[in-house]
């Protein structure tokens, strides 16, 4: 099974990233576990962003990320990059940019497409 999660809001002040990346750790866990894809787009790929400093004890999205890419692709929107001056030097290893016609290939190759 193919499932592909996409992924809108920041990092931090809700708790919607912080939610899916669970469920995608979740999911990997398991002996059968899916193909999983996620799509970081809008504030979401500011969860991508290496050297993350967060509070002992609360989530760090740049942590979840690191172990869903081990197991699963993480792409972001190059776009909503651009427009948040992120670049690709600051990313966490394991991710990459992406575009808008490659979201629509992995939305329309899933099984499930999850939105977050």
């Amino acid at each position: 099974m193919k499932i592909h999660f996409i992924l809108n809001d920041p990092p931090y002040g809700t708790e919607r990233c912080y939610n899916a990346l669970r469920l995608a750790q979740t999911m990997l866990k398991g002996e059968d576990a899916p193909e999983i894809t996620v799509f970081l787009m809008a504030d979401a790929v500011i969860c991508a962003k290496a050297g993350q400093a967060t509070p002992d004890g609360y989530y760090n999205t740049e942590r979840m990320i690191k172990a869903v890419a081990r197991k699963a692709r993480v792409y972001l929107c190059g776009t909503c990059m651009d427009a948040r001056g992120l670049a690709d030097g600051e990313l966490v290893e394991g991710t990459q940019r992406s575009t808008m016609p490659e979201l629509a290939e992995l939305t329309l190759a899933a099984d499930k497409v999850l939105v977050f």
